[in-house]
């Protein structure tokens, strides 16, 4: 049994998928193929995060009591996604920052925190991306495929950086991304 639980334990490009899910709504879901092509992961990755997702009652289930649910029933379960990634990303997959290098602006660097907030003079914090054009300080990303997926979807852009000054900012930052990010996730879900 500890092995199983073992297994369906988070991992970090859980939440990439669960913030991905958090786009869309009940009618609309792509079958994961498309998913997973849109932030370049296997739809067998897909599968996997969502049965630990579901197992960490972040997103419904597929099954109750036995029975399938209907079909695209593993929507996130909005209360318990807030709570997750306002108080338990930052310590379940802190960040980790690196040296100078070219990359996406990520945190306050990126919108809607670069509107909101005046960042100082010392260099931005970005994803390490050879197709970047910003110079500043690695933040690495939740998951490597971050870049990418952020450059199709800006809703996905927009959350996964504030999830980011969550995950590193100080404290004005956090409630700022804090506030925002809930904003955003309502809003869609509406």
């Amino acid at each position: 049994m500890q092995s199983r639980n073992i297994q369906l334990s988070l991992k970090p490009q859980d939440v990439l998928i669960l913030v991905k899910l958090c786009g869309y709504k009940s009618s609309n879901r792509p079958p994961y193929s498309q998913i997973a092509r849109d932030i370049y992961m296997s739809p067998s990755e897909i599968n996997a995060s969502v049965k630990r997702l579901q197992h960490s009652k972040l997103i419904h289930p597929s099954k109750e009591f036995g029975v399938p649910a209907p079909k695209n029933s593993e929507l996130p379960i909005l209360a318990a996604v807030e709570e997750f990634l306002i108080h338990g990303v930052k310590y379940a997959f802190p960040a980790t920052k690196g040296m100078l290098v070219r990359g996406m602006p990520t945190s306050y660097a990126a919108e809607p925190l670069s509107r909101l907030l005046v960042s100082g003079d010392g260099p931005a914090p970005v994803w390490p991306d050879k197709d970047g054009v910003v110079r500043g300080t690695a933040l690495s990303p939740l998951y490597k495929s971050v870049p990418a997926a952020a450059r199709r979807d800006s809703l996905l852009y927009a959350r996964l950086a504030l999830i980011d000054a969550i995950r590193d900012g100080g404290a004005r930052q956090r409630s700022i991304a804090e506030n925002e990010l809930i904003a955003s996730l309502r809003e869609s879900n509406v």
